[in-house]
This record gives structure tokens, sequence and C-alpha cells, in this order.
């Protein structure tokens, strides 16, 4: 699971009904095999891969309806709020590429605080001083 945190945005959001060998038929739609989720697990849960692949980081993070700045927020929020460290790791550094910055990230942080609580907000805290220390020791 690491790995398709790790490896998930580093293409376009795209949605993919190509036909490839082998294939899985899911309500009507093909999933072509190759995107990240389904190399990581799509042996073990083959559904929950092309959910992953081909919804989720399709039209779902691909819709035009909000920029992928503000769905980096609302998704970091949104784990803070669920205390998801391990998903949180990912969506900062992909909040960071997607044009949030360290400081906006901690006051999303520090507001949550408030309204998820202070064991979910140090948790974040913590989680988000870990993926930033590249950053603050490259300068």
């Amino acid at each position: 699971m690491k790995q398709l945190l790790q490896a998930t945005h580093q293409q376009p959001c795209t949605t993919r009904m190509v036909a490839a060998e082998p294939q899985l038929a899911y309500g009507g739609f093909m999933a072509d095999n190759t995107g990240i989720a389904h190399k990581i697990f799509g042996d073990f849960a083959p559904k929950l891969a092309y959910l992953t692949d081909d919804i989720l980081f399709g039209p779902v993070w691909g819709g035009e309806e909000l920029s992928q700045r503000d769905r980096s927020l609302i998704t970091v929020a949104a784990l803070i709020t669920q205390h998801r460290p391990e998903q949180l790791r990912f969506h900062l550094t992909k909040a960071l590429e997607n044009g949030l910055s360290h400081a906006e990230l901690i006051e999303v942080i520090t507001q949550l605080a408030f309204y998820a609580g202070w064991p979910s907000a140090m948790t974040a805290l913590d989680v988000a001083r870990e993926v930033f220390a590249p950053a603050k020791s490259a300068q």
C-alpha cells in the first residue's frame, strides 16, 4: 500500500478503458491491468485496484470542478480528522506538489486540533515534520 501512495500521482489522472490481456470486468468497465494499484495489489484485490486506478485517480481526482490544490487541501484535512497517518504522508507530499505551502498545511493541522482533537493534530504534526524534513535539509 505504501508503494501505491508513493507512486499513484506520478502520471496525470485519466481513465483507462482499453483492450489488454488479461482483463477484469466490473460493472461494465474493463480494467487494463496497468495502473499502480493493479501492480501493487491487483492480484490480491483486483476490484479495489480497478476502483483505485480508474475511478479514484481517474474522474474523482481528475474532475474540473475543483483544482488539484483544493482537492489536496480537502484530502489532507479529511485524513487528519480520520487519524490516517500512513495516507497522510503521501497526501502532504502531493499537497506541496499541488501548490500548498508548509505554512498553509501547518495551519490546517492547527485549525483541526480544535475540531478533530489534539491527538489527531499531534500525529499529523509528526507526519508533517517527517515529510517536510527533506525540503528543509535541501535549503
